[in-house]
């Protein structure tokens, strides 16, 4: 994935996640992803699958389009 992006994505997980006053750690849990892994995604040290954008995006309750605008 391009770095702009995976950028872009990283800053919106972190975004709506603090919006929702939710820690890394209930994210992780609620997308069923490993705490690491979210650290990773939203520094931007890692690649992210579609699948992951679409549980991270759901743990949100947000579509997952919106962590790509």
């Amino acid at each position: 994935m391009n770095k702009i992006i995976i950028n872009k994505v990283a800053k919106n997980i972190k975004f709506y996640r603090k919006e929702k006053n939710m820690t890394q750690e209930a994210l992780a849990f609620e997308a069923k992803v490993s705490l690491s892994t979210i650290g990773m995604i939203e520094t931007a040290k890692t690649d992210i699958t579609l699948s992951k954008i679409y549980n991270i995006a759901k743990a949100l309750g947000i579509e997952p389009y919106e962590l790509l605008k």
